[in-house]
């Protein structure tokens, strides 16, 4: 059974940081494009953050670039979200995704096959 877990979320001030984990099972993701995505109460879910399979190379949303970091170990099978000068528009439910076998850092949600279950991020002002 294919999954991704993530863990690292919670409630910090404005300001503050996070490390975000997500854990693959199941499979091996080294060949695969991994990405985070969040949605907030009442909105649609939207791109963060992408990296391509060696690491080599990353996406960010343009609301995040500079705060944030993604990145990846294979030898894990887990990528990580460094969230550093959190605000409280960063309160969202994060998710971590897996596009089977995309060689490039991909920002478009339809092209991940594989979903976690979402950590909740709290940001208070």
């Amino acid at each position: 059974q294919v999954q991704l877990v993530e863990s690292g979320g919670g409630l910090v001030q404005a300001g503050g940081s996070l490390r975000l984990s997500c854990a693959g099972s199941g499979r091996t993701f080294s060949r695969d494009a991994m990405g985070w995505f969040r949605q907030a109460p009442g909105k649609e879910r939207e791109f963060v953050a992408a990296i391509n399979w060696s690491g080599g190379n990353t996406n960010y949303a343009g609301s995040v670039k500079g705060r944030f970091t993604i990145s990846r170990d294979n030898a894990k099978n887990t990528v990580y979200l460094q969230m550093n000068s959190l605000k409280p528009e960063d309160t969202a439910v994060y998710y971590c995704a897996a596009a089977r076998d995309r060689m490039i850092a991909t920002m478009r949600e339809h092209e991940y096959d594989y979903w976690g279950q979402g950590t909740q991020v709290t940001v208070s002002s």
